[in-house]
């Protein structure tokens, strides 16, 4: 299992491959980006865990790519450690001013800098910013951005979960659930991309249960591309016994064999124009309603 997705922004290539050697070996999968619009582009598409930026880039400098990441409700949340040369006072202020959790300069020491990725990932994990599995928000991310949402009207709230994650978790064991959960994650943040709009969000409410916040105008086809797409995802995780039968199969010491069908998502869309949006509680209870109406409707 992955320890999490660290984005390294970095235009010197032995500077990059040296990080990735390293924390690959670490046991964190690592992604490159050498410009700073390939690292935005790089964090909507698959949320990383933790991203190290390097402040002189080719075509914009680390801060106005720290900014950008800070702005946007899908990347707010992901931590930031700077890495550069510059060891000027008031370069370290401007990188901290602008949300960065940590600031280290070059030549650095490999093993400190695993430890302040290792902290920032923990700090955030431990204050319910972010899901160890996916990266996504979490917890307090989740009703923060609910809280901000309720003021405004143009959005809808897509409420999603897997539908038979319990039986899949039963039978294929907690590691290989886990991958699905990573899985949804990465198919959230493609479908946004290809569907979405600039202000949406995704939070990781825990277990099977993931929210989406779009525009109003577009939630329908978020709901379609994400279901079309897990529908397209889900087989790959079962085995080819399995995709033969159609269906799990359960084999309980003395009891009769059960079945469970494969995992499907559910989607609850509740625009803002229909939801009660001064009680945060009742905004998710109605927003569940419509999700359990949608898996109703499938069955």
């Amino acid at each position: 299992m992955t320890r999490g997705r660290i984005l390294v922004v970095e235009d010197d290539l032995d500077i990059a491959n040296m990080l990735r050697i390293y924390f690959t070996g670490q046991g964190y999968e690592v992604s490159l980006a050498g410009r700073g619009q390939q690292a935005l582009d790089l964090s909507r598409q698959n949320l990383p865990s933790l991203i190290v930026l390097d402040i002189l880039l080719p075509d914009m400098d680390g801060y106005a790519v720290c900014r950008q990441l800070r702005t946007s409700p899908r990347t707010r949340h992901i931590p930031i450690i700077f890495l550069t040369q510059k060891d000027d006072r008031s370069d370290r202020i401007a990188g901290l001013e602008l949300g960065a959790d940590d600031y280290i300069t070059k030549p650095f020491d490999i093993e400190e800098l695993r430890l302040r990725v290792q902290n920032a990932m923990a700090r955030a994990e431990r204050e319910s910013l972010t899901d160890p599995r996916t990266g996504l928000p979490a917890g307090s991310e989740i009703e923060r951005e609910l809280q901000e949402r309720v003021r405004q009207r143009d959005w809808t709230l897509l409420d999603l979960r897997i539908e038979h994650f319990d039986a899949y978790r039963e039978v294929y064991g907690f590691m290989d659930a886990d991958g699905v959960l990573r899985a949804t994650a990465q198919l959230i943040g493609s479908t946004l991309e290809a569907n979405g709009g600039d202000g949406d969000f995704v939070g990781h409410a825990g277990g099977e249960s993931f929210f989406v916040i779009t525009s109003s105008n577009l939630a329908a086809g978020v709901s379609d591309g994400l279901k079309q797409g897990f529908d397209e995802l889900a087989p790959s995780h079962y085995t080819s016994v399995d995709r033969e039968r159609g269906h799990l199969l359960f084999d309980r010491p003395g009891e009769p064999d059960q079945r469970a069908p494969f995992m499907r998502l559910a989607v609850g869309l509740l625009p803002a124009k229909e939801a009660p949006l001064d009680d945060l509680t009742k905004l998710l209870a109605a927003a569940a309603d419509r999700r359990r109406q949608d898996a109703e409707g499938d069955h």
